[in-house]
């Protein structure tokens, strides 16, 4: 984006995307640019992880429904309406038309709750899906979050607003244009500002605060008593997106409310003060403003983020929403830091971290910045892809561990370099962390957890990696090559299976779920193998950079057979989107008989036996890698270490074995023996534990 606002090559740049995206899905423009926008807003924390559901009625009383998501521990039920314009301007879109699209919202809601339009809608299509379930939980609705995607230009920016009841729920609503789709693509820390006018929603009062820093110009801190009316309101209107993504994180993996939280705030309210622990957050600025009584106050605060307290905070919401508690009798105590914009990305992850040690937050929860992706962006920018058949050049798979990587990689380049670039590194070779953990749960095969959507099934992932990867330091040489390998090898799989299903005609004629269809597919063929001692041949895949012709075929035979069990659920069962996301479907499906060529087992397939034993290789290779890499760090770090001897003898940190070693790199020499490289091993490890642990203190 230029200085002057102009979008212009933003807006080319995102047709490229979504007309890749939908050539490579097979999906009509108007699904690829809800991908597209639904995975933003999701990782923005806008939404939840959003279903796909194109439902529209035009003529009179007309409604339409893109995409949905219900998160039953909050009530809340997430809806998004699509804008979507086809032409290859930017155009403007007015508030006139902006409520109308609201309004079509409304009216399939309102329409949801009588049992006669109910039935009247077709059993297979998504808005019978839709229906049934806004039918079944509308008294136990409290929040409708509804979000409208559109790639045109807001005629005039508004900030979210509160709108009427809608089914007896408070309604939100929400708009991501393209320039705020923009925003958040670029924006820093990797979720958008929040901007909060605090005198707005504090009936025009502001918020006292206490100084509690010394003039450090990085960091400001204040504490802050924040009455418990007003820390409701900004997280009803904000939800996720008000918490630091390892705080959702940690949301999402202990979803049910907190009861000793609620029932303090029930039964003794005048205590939540003093028994609650308060929450941390941080800032990017604040306006400051004195009162007639010369008493200092917060007015606006700029990009709040919670970085600890989200359990308080939403068991607060889950409280007030049940009339449990009288907000206006509790109070809690916050500590604000306001950091320097430049230091954000340095600062905030440190406060998190700290902030919630006595929360157990485990370090998969902080996968974000987790050892493991840095390993897989190493290996991508390094490791060369066999040459496909009939191309003259080999080229690369780009891992991008934090969103817009690529983007910013082509954005520093002139156009020469950024056609290299992408010779080098193709768009459609891009791996984004929330597609690894799907590609990787589909081949488990664990498809009802893929079925729950990108943030979930990348959370169920993170954890499982973070304890494999923190169980001893061998572990880690299983991150090696040959997991890239077969990590890409995977995708390519699960994305030509995606793109061929798109193109089928079974498909064409009666759409919808293609996401649950590939995942459960895939899912269902690992799961056969596996009784037969077998296992997809990941090397063959990865040297031929596509799917061998006879697997391909295997598998787009199995496709349609998995689609009609899906969408021919036992009785009693009437959302397939939500029956997809459940153990019993996969145990159901797992277990039918479908036909398909066993041809696969002879041209692409290997014993369990061989594959095992080409991850014992592969991690052999990696130690080997390993021992490589720790005496490359001996010889550029031998003076430095030596110089460190007396720090590390101060700190007790220095056994008989590690100070012998020192002692001989003081001579320059690197010949040390098996218990000496494994002590100094363990003073490096102690040293990187010492400094990422922080102050004692904290």
């Amino acid at each position: 984006m230029s200085e002057d606002g102009d979008y212009t090559d933003d807006f080319e740049t995102f047709r490229e995307d979504l007309l890749r995206e939908a050539q490579s899905t097979g999906d009509p423009q108007q699904a690829a640019f809800f991908s597209l926008f639904a995975a933003l807003a999701a990782e923005n924390g806008d939404t939840a992880d959003l279903t796909y559901v194109p439902i529209i009625r035009e003529g009179a009383r007309p409604y339409q429904v893109d995409g949905y998501a219900w998160d039953p521990d909050r009530g809340e039920l997430h809806l998004a309406i699509c804008d979507y314009h086809a032409k290859a301007e930017m155009e403007t879109i007015n508030a006139d038309r902006v409520t109308q699209l609201f309004n079509r919202v409304r009216r399939f809601c309102e329409l949801a709750v009588e049992r006669d339009f109910v039935y009247s809608l077709e059993e297979t299509s998504p808005a019978f899906d839709l229906g049934t379930l806004i039918f079944e939980i509308h008294k136990h609705l409290h929040r409708v979050r509804c979000v409208l995607f559109s790639n045109a230009r807001l005629a005039t920016r508004k900030k979210t607003l509160t709108a009427d009841d809608v089914i007896g729920a408070a309604m939100t609503h929400d708009i991501i244009d393209f320039t705020r789709y923009v925003e958040i693509q670029n924006a820093q820390g990797g979720t958008e500002p929040i901007e909060l006018d605090v005198a707005e929603l504090n009936d025009g009062k502001m918020l006292p605060c206490l100084d509690a820093h010394d003039g450090d110009e990085a960091v400001e801190s204040y504490l802050i008593v924040m009455p418990g009316s007003l820390l409701v309101k900004i997280y009803g209107l904000h939800g996720a997106k008000l918490m630091e993504q390892n705080v959702r994180t940690f949301l999402q993996a202990r979803t049910k409310a907190n009861q000793g939280i609620i029932e303090t705030a029930r039964n003794s309210p005048e205590m939540f003060f003093a028994y609650n622990n308060g929450i941390t957050a941080t800032a990017s600025g604040i306006d400051l403003v004195m009162d007639g009584k010369g008493s200092q106050g917060i007015e606006k605060i700029q990009n709040l983020q919670i970085v600890n307290g989200g359990q308080t905070t939403a068991s607060l919401l889950y409280a007030s929403d049940r009339g449990a508690a009288d907000l206006s009798r509790i109070f809690v105590q916050m500590k604000l830091s306001v950091i320097d914009p430049d230091k954000v990305d340095e600062v905030v992850p440190k406060i998190s971290r700290y902030a919630n040690t006595q929360n157990r937050i485990s370090e998969a929860d902080f996968f974000s910045n987790h050892q493991f992706h840095i390993e897989m962006q190493k290996i991508s920018r390094r490791l060369a892809g066999p040459r496909r058949t009939g191309s003259l050049a080999t080229t690369k798979w780009f891992y991008e561990r934090a969103r817009g990587q690529y983007r910013n990689e082509t954005s520093r380049k002139s156009v020469a370099e950024k056609n290299r670039f992408q010779i080098e590194y193709p768009r459609n070779q891009v791996i984004q962390k929330t597609d690894l953990a799907k590609y990787q749960l589909s081949f488990r095969p664990e498809p009802h957890t893929v079925s729950l959507g990108a943030q979930k099934c990348f959370l169920s992932f993170a954890q499982e990696i973070g304890k494999k990867w923190e169980a001893s330091d061998a572990s880690r040489t299983s991150f090696n090559d040959g997991y890239f390998k077969d990590m890409v090898a995977k995708t390519i799989i699960f994305r030509e299976l995606d793109r061929e299903i798109g193109r089928a005609e079974w498909y064409k004629e009666d759409r919808g779920y293609k996401a649950n269809i590939v995942t459960y597919t895939i899912g269902w063929l690992v799961e056969r193998l596996k009784k037969q001692n077998r296992k997809i041949n990941f090397d063959l895949v990865w040297k031929r950079q596509e799917v061998p012709e006879e697997l391909m075929q295997g598998l787009e035979s199995i496709a349609p057979q998995i689609a009609a069990l899906l969408k021919s659920p036992p009785e009693g069962i009437s959302n397939i989107s939500e029956y997809a996301k459940r153990p019993i479907c996969w145990k159901r499906i797992s277990e039918s008989q479908l036909e398909y060529d066993e041809v696969i087992l002879t041209t692409a397939t290997i014993s369990i036996e061989e594959a095992n034993q080409r991850d014992k290789d592969s991690k052999a290779e990696g130690e080997i890698d390993l021992e490589i890499m720790f005496d490359q760090l001996l010889v550029e770090n031998m003076l430095r270490i030596v110089e460190l001897e007396p720090f590390l003898r101060s700190k007790g940190l220095l056994s008989p074995n590690s100070s012998a070693a020192i002692r001989k790199l003081a001579r320059a020499n690197i010949n040390l023996s098996k218990s000496e490289r494994n002590a100094l091993k363990h003073v490096m490890k102690r040293l990187d534990d010492e400094h990422d642990a922080g102050p004692k203190s904290w």
